[in-house]
């Protein structure tokens, strides 16, 4: 199981930028590093209530990482790393035969994992899923160009003999459906639906999250 250490709650306060945030802890506001480079304006709602990951390291200039939120009833993690630490821990049981290895360049794009199984070359990708509205889980929640490339990625793949993957990590548990949001980038979901049609294999799992670790749940069904 992923777990985090030195793990505080903290009430969110404000996010100047993409990397910066403040929290209220114990009475004192403190700067924390944002694991999430997303923009999150559904999560991180003033007077929410955060979750840090304390570093004793001196060379910071932050002493906290904001790791998981509140959101109503549920507890989402959002750091960024998590959903691939958490993917590493899980596709031993999705590849019980393969011999899996991280990042691997193929193109013009690295992917997260190779496995290969017998004769099988298998290309996996994984992305994080934090965006959630009306108990439906949505991917991206801001335009992915890189997203688009990595699709396109698996498909060139496909067509030269590889398995292709992607699979969506949901940062959080109990959503009726994973869909492309496409509201936010459309061509994101056009592009996936074309991977779909050219053999890429597409996967949505949710995740039992706690505010110290976050585990792969149960399959997620997937509307394109």
């Amino acid at each position: 199981m992923m777990k985090y250490n030195n793990i505080t709650e903290g009430k969110f306060l404000s996010r100047p930028n993409r990397f910066v945030a403040y929290a209220e802890v114990n009475g004192i506001p403190e700067k924390c590093h944002v694991k999430n480079t997303g923009r999150c304006r559904e999560l991180l709602t003033e007077g929410c209530t955060v979750w840090l990951e304390r570093s004793d390291s001196p060379s910071r200039s932050t002493r906290y990482d904001l790791v998981a939120v509140r959101k109503g009833e549920r507890i989402i993690n959002m750091d960024s790393f998590a959903p691939n630490l958490a993917a590493g821990e899980f596709l031993p049981e999705l590849f019980p035969e393969g011999s899996i290895r991280p990042e691997y360049t193929f193109g013009n794009s690295r992917f997260d994992f190779f496995i290969s199984s017998g004769d099988e070359k298998i290309l996996l990708e994984v992305k994080g899923v934090t965006l959630e509205k009306d108990g439906i889980a949505m991917f991206p929640d801001a335009p992915t160009e890189r997203g688009i490339k990595h699709l396109n990625g698996l498909i060139q793949a496909v067509s030269e003999g590889y398995k292709a993957y992607i699979l969506f990590v949901i940062q959080m548990n109990g959503v009726k459906y994973f869909t492309p949001n496409y509201e936010t980038h459309s061509l994101f979901g056009e592009t996936l639906k074309k991977a779909s049609e050219s053999g890429v294999n597409i996967l949505a799992y949710d995740c039992i999250v706690a505010p110290d670790s976050m585990v792969i749940n149960e399959k997620t069904e997937i509307r394109l």
